[in-house]
């Protein structure tokens, strides 16, 4: 490694040493020509060294202490056999610094996360504090809420979730549903048959869903109906029992859509909705179905409401800058 070290200042800067007991793994750690080590100096302030099995930090004495916490934690998710990616240690390095309002860090990122889901292609891991809280709501409670901007994973762990329960067969189906509305453009009309129409509305759900599945396992469950994709418009009248269902970009629906959606809820089912109450597309609609449903049911026993943010987007990371630039103009 031939990275020059920052030069140190007396009195505000420390130096710590980690030891690995399993050197062979410290590749995979620093990652392919060391980005890993270079992601960690640049957002932590610190210069990283190693020798051997050995690791030396420098720096503030508090980013020093992150970045040691983070390489630990990197190192404890290798010998778990989780497979570590850029978005991974950009997600540990964030969990580093999530203060409770006390002013401790609420999540031990130098140990592998607490909850995780597995399905037949990937094992799908918390990547923010808030992600945890929203697995252990998802394996736990009936009816969930998820709040906050894109990129925070709301649907894609929903579909992780339902996709688990279903191969495990604690459900029967995994139904997913959106409200069929354009980003603020206008499409104009569309071939084909309805579902050819309604396709393109739904295809972050079909992405989601490959990720989780085979093709040919997503295609069979499709042909026999244990995986149903619809837009919402085709809820009405139904009782959805015995399985998971997920209301994806659920501010672009009416009230009257979301009493509708939320009624169809029948007995061994889970329901999850979607929605960034701040990013609603629908023009002239009023009050947006998902805002109007948190302040009704905010305080209902037995329903969760859980609230991401930018610091959540786990995405690249400009994103949670460009949605606090966004967010700070509306406010």
């Amino acid at each position: 490694m031939s990275r020059k070290p920052v030069p140190a200042q007396p009195g505000d800067r420390s130096r710590l040493e980690v030891v690995f007991d399993r050197p062979q793994l410290l590749g995979q750690v620093f990652g392919h020509y060391d980005q890993n080590l270079v992601a960690i100096e640049n957002r932590l302030g610190v210069y990283i060294a190693a020798r051997g099995n050995k690791l030396q930090i420098e720096g503030e004495a508090e980013a020093a202490a992150r970045a040691r916490d983070v390489l630990t934690g990197l190192y404890n998710r290798i010998v778990q056999g989780q497979e570590i990616d850029s978005g991974t240690v950009e997600a540990v390095i964030a969990m580093s610094n999530e203060p409770t309002l006390d002013g401790i860090i609420r999540t031990d990122v130098s140990q592998p996360p607490p909850v995780m889901i597995r399905t037949r292609k990937k094992t799908i891991v918390p990547r923010s504090a808030t992600q945890i809280r929203y697995m252990e709501a998802l394996a736990r409670d009936e009816i969930i809420f998820a709040l906050g901007p894109a990129g925070t994973g709301k649907t894609y762990v929903a579909v992780a979730q339902a996709v688990q329960q279903l191969i495990q067969g604690s459900v029967e189906r995994l139904i997913l549903s959106r409200p069929a509305v354009e980003a603020g453009e206008k499409l104009g009309f569309l071939p084909g048959d309805m579902k050819e129409k309604v396709d393109p509305y739904l295809r972050p759900l079909y992405d989601a869903l490959y990720d989780m599945l085979p093709a040919e396992q997503v295609e069979r469950r499709m042909a026999s109906g244990e995986i149903e994709i619809a837009p919402i418009a085709f809820m009405r009248g139904r009782t959805l029992s015995n399985a998971f269902i997920i209301l994806d970009e659920a501010q672009n629906t009416t009230p009257m859509q979301m009493k509708m959606f939320l009624t169809r809820f029948g007995e061994n089912s889970r329901m999850v909705v979607c929605g960034d109450p701040r990013q609603v597309d629908l023009p002239d609609i009023g009050k947006s179905g998902l805002a109007d449903a948190v302040a009704r049911l905010d305080d209902v026993r037995g329903i969760s409401m859980v609230r991401f943010g930018s610091a959540d987007v786990v995405r690249h990371p400009l994103v949670g800058k460009i949605v606090d630039a966004y967010e700070g103009e509306s406010q």
